[in-house]
């Protein structure tokens, strides 16, 4: 009973410091590196309750970075060729053999990262609609 508290909270640990991690790689490559720092450290928080206190300037510059995201037709039109890229690297690296670390593994991680790229863009541009009070 005692080794599952322990057991959760590094995985926690573990799972929180790989999105924060690829979150910051990401706030110089394509994608929604801020939101992925956002849910990692919630779920460091959750956890460890010291890193609290940085969760509400990370949620408010998250939530600023997807709105700007969507702010204009050609940041729109840039994450979607963005997105589209991705989902086509993943079908070539998946497809074509003897690519560099070529295979399905490397194939799907790109298509699963586009598929969440057009996730968060969704709903960025729900959310920025709705405080827009378009329907």
């Amino acid at each position: 009973m005692g080794i599952g508290k322990p057991v959760k909270r590094a995985l926690f640990a573990v799972a929180g410091a790989i999105l924060v991690v690829v979150g910051v790689i990401l706030l110089v490559l394509p994608g929604p590196g801020m939101l992925l720092i956002l849910a990692g450290l919630l779920l460091l928080a959750s956890e460890f309750p010291a890193l609290e206190r940085y969760v509400d300037p990370v949620r408010d510059r998250a939530m600023k970075a997807a709105e700007d995201s969507v702010a204009s037709p050609l940041r729109i039109a840039g994450s979607v060729l963005a997105g589209l890229a991705l989902l086509a690297a993943g079908v070539v690296w998946g497809t074509v053999p003897g690519l560099p670390f070529g295979g399905w593994s490397a194939g799907s991680s790109l298509i699963l990262s586009g598929a969440i790229l057009f996730a968060l863009l969704i709903w960025s541009y729900r959310r920025v609609q709705a405080r827009r009070g378009v329907s």
